[in-house]
């Protein structure tokens, strides 16, 4: 059935209990790939727990897009065959501990009617507490319904994207993809079989399982570490992107950055195919 529009902007969930622990951010963080070089002290901070000197487990700011999975303001009647990640925008108003007991408010922030060919497009906020209830990460999702535009709501209304700059890049990243990445990062949560099955991914339109959107994300977000931030997951305040194509597991994406002050823009392509995957990136440094 359509989208039931405006009633789908009721939609909210308050206060959902969510739970992780050094598992749960050493597993995100080998789903993003660190660690594929296990000389690479900078990345084992963020996969390793036992050093022969004490070091603090690190934790992947993007970690905070799986760390509540699962927190959603209701049920929206979608063709889940035809749904996939659009944009990610992520507030971090505090560093995400290494183990926590948190809580999640989920609102629907607006449904988009991009046409019965283009698809809906819908934002979802959510908000991660910590015990005392202070506000660790406002996690912005937006997802692109594929089969469900023609619903009757407005076209217009998204915030524009940032824009990169026109100059040469300062900085390019290659990061190689693991033929099995899709399978180590749906461990941290998404289940879609679009990114583990062969015959759902044809059925969904594409020739092979792709890589999780929010893996892309997580990449990105590790070009910007090794890059900029130094290894500190404490320097970022904000990172966002649109993801534009998908990823196929095995290929190399490269990541272009570009720095004003404490503002990093960037998009990523995947060189062989001649293709921006990840575009319009921002990262907010403190």
């Amino acid at each position: 059935m359509p989208i039931d529009y405006p009633a789908v902007l009721n939609l909210k969930t308050n206060r959902s209990p969510f739970s992780w622990s050094d598992r749960d951010v050493i597993l995100y963080a080998l789903g993003i790939g660190m660690g594929s070089d296990p000389l690479n002290e900078n990345e084992l901070q963020f996969v390793n727990e036992a050093f022969a000197t004490p070091k603090a487990l690190k934790v992947v700011p993007t970690f905070a897009s799986v760390c509540t999975w699962g927190a959603r303001p209701g049920v929206i009647d979608l063709n889940r065959i035809m749904v996939v990640d659009g944009e990610r925008d992520i507030t971090f108003h505090k560093p995400i501990p290494v183990a926590a007991t948190v809580t999640a408010d989920a609102r629907v922030r607006g449904v988009y009617d991009k046409g019965k060919e283009k698809g809906a497009i819908i934002q979802n906020e959510v908000i991660v507490r910590d015990s005392d209830g202070d506000r660790i990460a406002t996690v912005l999702s937006t997802t692109v319904a594929r089969g469900d535009g023609g619903f009757g709501g407005p076209s217009e209304g998204m915030p524009p994207p940032h824009q990169v700059p026109r100059r040469a890049p300062e900085r390019s990243i290659d990061i190689p993809i693991r033929p099995d990445q899709a399978l180590i990062y749906r461990l941290s949560g998404d289940r879609n079989p679009l990114h583990s099955d062969p015959e759902f991914a044809r059925l969904a339109g594409f020739p092979r399982p792709i890589l999780h959107g929010m893996c892309t994300y997580g990449l990105t977000c590790r070009a910007v570490l090794q890059t900029y931030a130094d290894y500190d997951p404490s320097a970022f305040y904000r990172h966002r992107v649109r993801f534009s194509a998908p990823v196929f597991p095995g290929e190399i994406i490269t990541v272009n950055l570009w720095r004003d002050g404490n503002s990093i823009s960037f998009e990523a392509r995947v060189e062989e195919r001649r293709v921006t995957v990840a575009s319009n990136g921002h990262t907010v440094l403190r």
